[in-house]
């Protein structure tokens, strides 16, 4: 387990395996890199970051991923694969997995819900881009980013 303070303050768990949780996960983010570039979202308050939202009722996580990259981007996914969670302890404290898929087909941007645009960022671009949202300038963002390589391998 990786522990960390986030910008607000609330002590982070990351962990790279499938539980057993102290929180079920009802959150998830999808990590996806595709020509060698990262799939974001901006975030109409937050800024740039990686697309995930909550899981809706009857759906699996799997699901919620692939909705939420889908929602915000436009972005059909496939093969979506757990590889992390993280367990954040805010005043309600919640946990969220962490996927990396594939990229199966790239839609025509939409920017509906809380996106205002999709972008295609190399490992540079991503490090420096100035509008990033809080957590992904955070440790265990820097954490994840290194673990999600051992999968890029596999594709």
């Amino acid at each position: 387990m990786f522990t960390f303070t986030d910008e607000n303050g609330f002590q982070v768990h990351l962990r790279f395996d499938e539980g057993p949780f102290e929180i079920e996960p009802k959150h998830v983010l999808v990590m996806i890199k595709y020509h060698n570039k990262w799939l974001c979202t901006e975030h109409y308050k937050r800024g740039v970051e990686f697309p995930g939202g909550k899981q809706e009722h009857g759906e699996t996580l799997v699901e919620a991923a692939v909705r939420e990259v889908y929602e915000e981007t436009q972005v059909k996914v496939k093969n979506p694969r757990w590889f992390a969670y993280y367990i954040v302890h805010d005043e309600l404290p919640f946990c969220k997995a962490v996927f990396t898929a594939q990229v199966d087909k790239i839609e025509d941007f939409v920017g509906e819900f809380e996106t205002v645009a999709r972008h295609w960022l190399t490992d540079e671009e991503l490090e420096n881009h100035p509008n990033l949202s809080f957590y992904m300038k955070d440790d265990g963002m820097k954490r994840m980013l290194q673990e999600v390589k051992k999968y890029e391998r596999q594709w």
